[in-house]
C-alpha cells in the first residue's frame, strides 16, 4: 500500500478529546450571481467544520450582495470589478481579520458562486487538508452538461504544470480548492485573471507544498460553444499563458541566482 503524502503545513494540535479544533471559512468570489448565490451560501453553510461563509462581491451590477447577506453570508464588496484573484485575496484578508487569537487560522475553501445547491459537495476537499495529507485539495468535477470547448486551455495548463513541477493534474483550472493559510500566503501575489489556478499550483508545488485532486459531485454553469463561450475561453487562454510565462522567466532567473551563489 502506498503511503499517503504529508503536507508541508504543520497541523495544529488537537483538544484533550482528540478532536482537531481547526475551522473552515468558505470564500465565494462572485459577480452578478443573484440568481444562484443564495442556494450556494445555504449549501456551503452545511459543510462540516465551516463556521464562516464569506461572499466577495466583485463589482456586481445585480443584487448579489443583498441576496447573499440574506442567505447568511458575510459580504464584502468591491466597488468595481477587480477580477477573481483580487476577490480571493480580499476574502483571505477578511478571514484573517476574523480569525480568533490563540486559535489556528481557518482553512480557506474557495468555491464558485454558481454551484447552487451542490456547493455542499465540496466537503470532501476539507478532509485531506484538515488531516495533514495535503496543503491544497482541488476538486475534480464530473463532465458538465452543455460544456463547450476542445480542452486546449486545460491541456496547455496541464502540460506547463507537469513540465515545471512534475505533477500532471487532471483538472488544472478547477477553482474549487481547500487550502491552508500558510500555503495561500506562499502563493501570493496570485496570478491575474483566469491564470490564478495555474499560477497557484505551480508556485505551491515549486515550494514543496502538497496538492491532491478529490472527486466532487458539483454542477455549475459551463461555458457553451457560442460566441460568449469562445470569448471566455480566449481570455482564459491568454491569462493562463501569462501566468505560465511569468513563472518560466522567474524560474530561469532563480536558477541563475542559485548558480551565482554556488560559484561564490
Amino acid at each position: 500500500m502506498n503511503a499517503l503524502p504529508v503536507a508541508k503545513t504543520r497541523r495544529p494540535g488537537s483538544t484533550r478529546q482528540g478532536k482537531n479544533v481547526q475551522r473552515v471559512a468558505v470564500i465565494i468570489p462572485a459577480k452578478d450571481e443573484a440568481e444562484r448565490i443564495a442556494s450556494a451560501v445555504r449549501s456551503a453553510r452545511a459543510i462540516p467544520h465551516v463556521d464562516l461563509v464569506l461572499v466577495v462581491d466583485d463589482g456586481s451590477e445585480d443584487d448579489t450582495s443583498n441576496v447573499a447577506r440574506g442567505a447568511g453570508a458575510v459580504v464584502v464588496r468591491h466597488s468595481h470589478n477587480r477580477g477573481k484573484s483580487a476577490a480571493m485575496e480580499t476574502g483571505a484578508a477578511v478571514v484573517a481579520m476574523r480569525d480568533a487569537d490563540g486559535r489556528p487560522p481557518r482553512l480557506l475553501l474557495f468555491i464558485d458562486g454558481d454551484l447552487g445547491d451542490t456547493a455542499v459537495n465540496t466537503a470532501p476537499l476539507v478532509r485531506p487538508v484538515l488531516e495533514g495529507v495535503a496543503d491544497v485539495a482541488i476538486a475534480l468535477l464530473p463532465k458538465q452538461p452543455g460544456a463547450g470547448g476542445r480542452g486546449i486551455v486545460v491541456g496547455t495548463a496541464r502540460k506547463a504544470i507537469q513540465a515545471m513541477t512534475g505533477w500532471s493534474p487532471k483538472q488544472p483550472l478547477s477553482g474549487m480548492r481547500c487550502i491552508t493559510r500558510e500555503a495561500f500566503e506562499a502563493a501570493t501575489p496570485l496570478a491575474k485573471g483566469w491564470g490564478v489556478e495555474t499560477g497557484m499550483t505551480i508556485d505551491l508545488l515549486r515550494r514543496g507544498y502538497v496538492a491532491v485532486e478529490v472527486p466532487c459531485d458539483l454542477r455549475h454553469r459551463p461555458s457553451a460553444n457560442d460566441l460568449k463561450g469562445q470569448m471566455h475561453r480566449a481570455a482564459q487562454y491568454r491569462d493562463v499563458l501569462v501566468a505560465i510565462n511569468f513563472r518560466k522567466v522567474r524560474g530561469a532567473m532563480d536558477s541563475v541566482r542559485h548558480t551565482n551563489q554556488v560559484r561564490h
